[in-house]
């Protein structure tokens, strides 16, 4: 274990490829750190909008994915399975992103009066 680790690190510090994979994943942590703190900002009131908002930048990147699954035929088959997982996940995201929003829509609207009972209209008759 740590002969790859200092494998990969002595391959970082000469600018090999690792180097370009430790900066991803440092790049992917820190943006982890930067979503976190700008969604934790925003107030219960505007969730729903930017919900609808990140659900189509999803889409937009789904249909990404697909289109250069479909047509990036230099591709190994490896990154082509990476694709199809991404691709699948980002599905389930928007889909899940669409249900969550129309949930949250469904409470904003307002609830019909619920009929009157038989005790409320021999009380009406009575009086």
């Amino acid at each position: 274990m740590s002969e790859s680790l200092s494998i990969l690190l002595v391959a970082a510090a000469e600018g090999g490829e690792p180097s370009r994979l430790v900066t991803n994943l440092a790049l992917l942590v820190v943006s982890g750190f930067v979503g976190y703190a700008v969604i934790s900002k925003v107030p219960n009131t505007l969730h729903t909008p930017l919900m609808s908002g990140t659900n189509a930048i999803h889409g937009i990147v789904v249909l990404g994915g697909l289109l250069l699954l479909a047509t990036g035929s230099d591709l190994g088959t490896g990154t082509k399975v990476i694709l199809f997982v991404a691709l699948v996940f980002g599905a389930i995201n928007v889909i899940g992103g669409f249900v969550v929003t129309d949930r949250m829509l469904e409470m904003f609207k307002a609830k019909p009066a619920p009929p009157p009972s038989a005790d409320d209209a021999a009380e009406g008759e009575s009086a």
